[in-house]
């Protein structure tokens, strides 16, 4: 077996600390852009960077950035188990996702935290408007991306979370996982495969799966989509997702990712700085970015 290659990284630039996206692929990534307009709106001596782990370094590549003197990261893709695994301590989110989307260098090691919940929750209440408490809401999917925002959107105290997966197991699980705080929140939860949902509107259907990535439709009753629903879709791009045509083809309204990726930048940036950034015009930013490409 040949060695991995782990990358070269620079200390940052004097009088700034060092901040990176760690994944792979990772160039595609627009959170240097978020964190650079965080940083100049906050005057946080960030600098930001884009850093490719290589399949087998990520724990390298993450001691490595340590030892150039890294404040914090985002991981993305592939590695967000990993980063869970490495870290010494985690916030009860990170616990409970299973996952981590945030690391922070402390003096005593490592902080894990999963801020995607958070974005989540967020978007849907502060840039959409739709309130989460009280709301009947349909989790499609049950891997990572689901499991990170259960918590958080039961922190809302929603009436009723419903979590359908192709594989009714998964669905079982996280629904055998959450039933505790569920109940502390006063939210019925249930699920299985995709013939537990009602076959009526929902107040919000969640689209956590990845089929967007390869235009294919989650397994779902198109009775769930009314004119009430709001069809929110994890992914997003330069074009509406497929989910996203088909939840307004039946009357619902529907919304992409986007807002959920500031919205959690804001929030890791908040864990590594104690200092909230304005997300709004960050987002009306990359939104006309994603417009312009689209004209």
């Amino acid at each position: 077996m040949e060695p991995i290659e782990l990358p070269a990284i620079a200390p940052a630039t004097e009088g700034r600390e060092l901040y990176a996206v760690v994944g792979n692929p990772v160039a595609h990534s627009k959170s240097p852009f978020i964190h650079a307009r965080f940083a100049g709106q906050t005057g946080e001596p960030v600098e930001y960077r884009h850093l490719l782990a290589p399949i087998g370094g990520f724990a390298d590549t993450v001691r490595a950035f340590i030892a150039a003197r890294g404040r914090g990261l985002n991981v993305t893709v592939p590695f967000k188990l990993e980063a869970h695994g490495l870290a010494d301590r985690l916030s009860a989110r990170a616990e409970a996702a299973g996952a981590v989307n945030t690391l922070r260098v402390d003096s005593d090691g490592l902080y894990g935290d999963n801020t995607d919940g958070v974005g989540l929750v967020r978007d849907i209440e502060s840039n959409l408007g739709v309130r989460l408490a009280g709301a009947r809401i349909l989790l499609l999917g049950a891997g990572g991306a689901a499991r990170g925002v259960i918590l958080p959107i039961l922190a809302r105290s929603p009436a009723e979370l419903t979590i359908v997966n192709r594989t009714a197991a998964k669905a079982d699980a996280l629904v055998d996982r959450f039933r505790t705080a569920a109940n502390d929140a006063g939210c019925t939860l249930g699920g299985g495969g995709p013939q537990a949902a009602a076959p009526r509107a929902y107040d919000i259907v969640v689209n956590a799966t990845a089929g967007s990535l390869d235009a294919a439709l989650p397994e779902c009753d198109a009775r769930v989509f009314g004119a009430g629903t709001l069809a929110y879709d994890m992914m997003y791009g330069t074009q509406p997702t497929v989910f996203m045509r088909h939840a307004e083809s039946l009357g619902a309204r529907a919304a992409d990712g986007l807002g959920m990726l500031v919205e959690q930048a804001a929030e890791s940036f908040f864990v590594w700085r104690a200092v909230r950034p304005a997300s709004a015009p960050v987002l009306a930013e990359l939104r006309a970015t994603l417009a312009a490409a689209r004209a």
